[in-house]
């Protein structure tokens, strides 16, 4: 699920001015409705055919799958100018977020060499006819589920 080929890591170059700024939005669709979000992903990729973004990262636990999305915003001084390119980045990140809070979208940092890497598992499948569901179902899960949460302490505890 890539869009307008954009690579999953930002080219930089030293430059400065050509360093390209990605901004990374995670969807945390509950194992069930990995479908549904990759589905709903794609239409929105649709409405938005001019703004190059990636699937970057993807894992799994018992609970979610995440699905890391990398937005290309553009060139680092083309963002401070608000160029037409950053407003397009923009508006997705903004559709990102309405249309998909049923999917816990949230900002995260760059995602891992591992997601990576299961990322372009994905991609690699997908361009060869396999389901983007399916081959999230085969990634093995993480070590990163949810903690339990702890028990009340005897200070802690509200009568009934």
């Amino acid at each position: 699920m890539q869009h307008n080929a954009i690579s999953a890591q930002a080219d930089v170059e030293h430059g400065g001015e050509q360093e390209s700024v990605v901004v990374h939005v995670q969807l945390r669709p509950r194992r069930g409705a990995t479908r549904k979000c990759l589905a709903a992903l794609a239409s929105l990729a649709a409405e938005h055919e001019d703004v190059s973004f990636a699937v970057s990262g993807l894992s799994k636990d018992d609970r979610v799958v995440r699905v890391t999305v990398g937005v290309d915003l553009g060139p680092r001084t083309a963002v401070a100018k608000f160029s037409p390119q950053a407003q397009a980045a923009y508006a997705f990140v903004s559709a990102l977020f309405t249309s998909l809070y049923d999917h816990m979208p949230v900002y995260v940092a760059e995602p891992s060499q591992v997601e990576r890497a299961a990322a372009a598992v994905l991609l690699e499948r997908a361009a060869g006819g396999a389901a983007p569901a399916d081959v999230v179902e085969s990634l093995p899960a993480t070590g990163t589920a949810v903690p339990n949460p702890r028990p009340a302490g005897p200070g802690e505890r509200i009568p009934a």
